[in-house]
């Protein structure tokens, strides 16, 4: 079955110095129909205006994935790290039994574009730590590459999850095909585009698909589009 969430249908907020999109339940938006599909907790596109951004707070016993559009995101947080992440890097946080951090635009002129996902770990009481990737866009062209795994690997965050982060940018008129084991899920966001869906659904620019007891998905852009497929248990 593929759920098609518009991207009009998600919860926006507006404080000026950030402007939000929730996918799930999150801070002022609370739905106890809408708490999350499978581990995947919060999915948050985010953006936040030059030299402003999240001071220091806390968070436990999450994986916290962020992935920069446009801009630059700074990072620091209580286990030492300090960081800035830009396109073409992926950022990991285990939060385990408890970490304090803050996120910042660094820039003076640019605002920051930025998705922020959180799962559910598959263990609780994990030591806090953090993990930056680069991968390379190239890989991205016609193909899932992916970022974040429970494996890891050399451009691949490694998450306390049985799970796997996809990117890719589909040139109009390319398609991809995606298998998974049965009874397993599927989260599809599209970044910029438009993709079809075993030629039966349709997702354009922010909008997102739950995928169930679909295993096998034919994947086709009829335009440049740059998207996002989560194989969820």
């Amino acid at each position: 079955m593929i759920d098609v969430h518009k991207a009009a249908s998600r919860y926006t907020a507006d404080h000026g110095w950030l402007k939000s999109n929730f996918s799930f339940s999150f801070a002022d938006y609370y739905d106890p129909d809408n708490m999350g599909f499978g581990p995947l907790r919060v999915f948050n596109d985010d953006t936040v205006a030059p030299q402003t951004g999240f001071g220091s707070h806390p968070h436990r016993e999450m994986e916290i994935v962020s992935i920069v559009l446009q801009g630059q995101l700074g990072h620091r947080d209580s286990t030492g790290r300090q960081e800035v992440v830009r396109p073409g890097e992926v950022q990991r946080m285990s939060a385990g039994t408890g970490v304090v951090h803050s996120e910042m635009n660094p820039s003076a002129t640019e605002e920051v574009k930025f998705l922020q996902i959180w799962f559910e770990p598959a263990e609780y009481g994990l030591t806090p730590s953090y993990e930056q990737k680069s991968y390379d866009p190239a890989k991205l062209v016609n193909q899932l590459l992916p970022v974040v795994s429970t494996e890891g690997g050399e451009e691949t965050a490694k998450i306390h999850q049985d799970l796997t982060l996809y990117l890719s940018r589909l040139e109009a008129g390319k398609a991809v095909h995606f298998e998974q084991n049965p009874g397993r899920r599927i989260y599809l966001f599209v970044m910029e585009g438009e993709l079809v869906l075993n030629e039966d659904a349709t997702l354009e620019t922010r909008d997102a698909a739950r995928i169930t007891k679909t295993s096998s998905l034919d994947i086709r852009a009829t335009q440049d589009t740059y998207f996002m497929l989560i194989d969820l248990p």
